[in-house]
């Protein structure tokens, strides 16, 4: 599989994925924060299936 998610798109997919699987540990102890594990995954397999099948890519250019 080939990577989609840039440098940028990455680090903030993993910020916000260990943001929001903190509050299941420390804060309001919601179980929603388990959604943290969608963006956190993507972002450290950097990998995106919403970005393959709408053919976006935050990774730049590449030569060819």
């Amino acid at each position: 599989m080939n990577s989609n998610v840039g440098t940028w798109d990455r680090n903030l997919r993993i910020l916000l994925g260990i943001g929001l699987l903190a509050l299941v540990f420390v804060g309001p102890q919601t179980p929603w924060g388990l959604l943290g594990l969608i963006p956190l995954v993507t972002g450290l397999a950097r990998v995106c299936p919403v970005y393959s099948v709408a053919g976006v890519s935050t990774c730049g250019k590449r030569n060819a």
